[in-house]
């Protein structure tokens, strides 16, 4: 199995370009980031070029963090802004090769309102992807972590695919967010396999390194690989020490 190193929680002491260098001499196969904007799109392209890896993913601007956004598309009264952070995202992606936009939803009462301004959102961010070859990712969030967060669940994520029948629109599986929403993460991945875009993983409580709590990653992995996907495992954790720790784990995962 590959791994990417997501930079939005690794080696987040080092800006942007030396973090994908950091990645590649901590032994990931690829990496992902949150918010990339403040890191000019060349400096960031040489990094990639001279390590080799791939850039995963990446997410639309949040919004204004500190006043409670955590996403704008399902928002009605932000809709400008939402395509516009839309819009941002996919451009960088393009520029950055890039293969993956996140559109984050954001917390709503989740009426119906939420849901349709979500719905069009995702749908115009396909019409701009699809030229390009990029996929589209929705990702349910827990409401633990995120309280009131537009999309916490895969049956929702289901819905909404098939609702717009959008080839590019695929779900992000983070495993530490479904484990706390819903459990069973062998038979939701399983079934929603076809669906997916990629896969998260952090432990469970603590959204540490994916080598304690109370999934065993190394046996899900393997049930992941017998399913046959073939994308990559993205470690978003936050490192309970330093992250050079990750070459303990990411060897006992690949041994």
């Amino acid at each position: 199995m590959r791994f990417s190193a997501n930079l939005g929680f690794l080696y987040t002491d080092l800006s942007l370009p030396d973090a994908v260098r950091a990645a590649r001499a901590g032994g990931f196969d690829a990496v992902e980031c949150h918010f990339p904007y403040d890191t000019p799109v060349a400096d960031l392209r040489a990094a990639l070029d001279e390590t080799g890896l791939p850039m995963l993913g990446l997410n639309t601007w949040p919004g204004d963090r500190e006043a409670g956004d955590f996403g704008l598309a399902a928002l009605p009264d932000r809709a400008a802004e939402a395509r516009s952070e839309i819009a941002r995202a996919i451009d960088y992606a393009i520029a950055t090769k890039t293969r993956a936009v996140h559109v984050m939803a954001g917390r709503t009462d989740g009426d119906r309102a939420a849901e349709d301004q979500f719905r069009d959102n995702l749908n115009h961010a396909c019409d701009l992807a699809a030229p390009h070859g990029l996929t589209i990712l929705i990702e349910p969030i827990n409401t633990r972590d995120v309280p009131g967060y537009h999309l916490s669940g895969t049956d929702h994520a289901e819905r909404i695919i098939d609702a717009l029948g959008r080839p590019e629109l695929k779900i992000m599986f983070d495993c530490y967010h479904m484990q706390i929403m819903q459990g069973d993460l062998a038979t939701s991945l399983k079934r929603l396999l076809p669906q997916i875009g990629h896969i998260q993983i952090a432990a469970v409580p603590d959204r540490g390194e994916p080598d304690a709590g109370e999934i065993d990653y190394r046996w899900l992995i393997d049930h992941i690989e017998e399913l046959g996907y073939k994308g990559y495992i993205g470690a978003e954790y936050k490192p309970r020490g330093a992250t050079e720790e990750v070459f303990r784990w990411l060897k006992r995962f690949r041994s």
